[in-house]
C-alpha cells in the first residue's frame, strides 16, 4: 500500500495533538521552527543526519 508522506505525517500530527494536547503556542513554534530551518544554511547538515 502506498500512502503519500504528507498524509502519514497529517495523521500522526493529527493523533499527536488529539492524544497528547500540547498547547497551541508549541504547535505553532515548531511548525514555523521546521519551515525555517528548511529553507536555512542548515538544510544540508540536517538532511544528512535524517538519511
Amino acid at each position: 500500500m502506498d500512502v503519500p508522506l504528507w498524509l502519514a505525517l497529517a495523521v500522526v500530527a493529527w493523533l499527536g495533538v488529539k492524544l497528547f494536547r500540547p498547547p497551541l503556542w508549541l504547535v505553532l513554534v515548531l511548525l514555523l521552527g521546521g519551515y525555517l530551518l528548511a529553507d536555512s544554511i542548515l538544510a544540508p547538515v540536517i538532511d544528512t543526519t535524517v538519511k
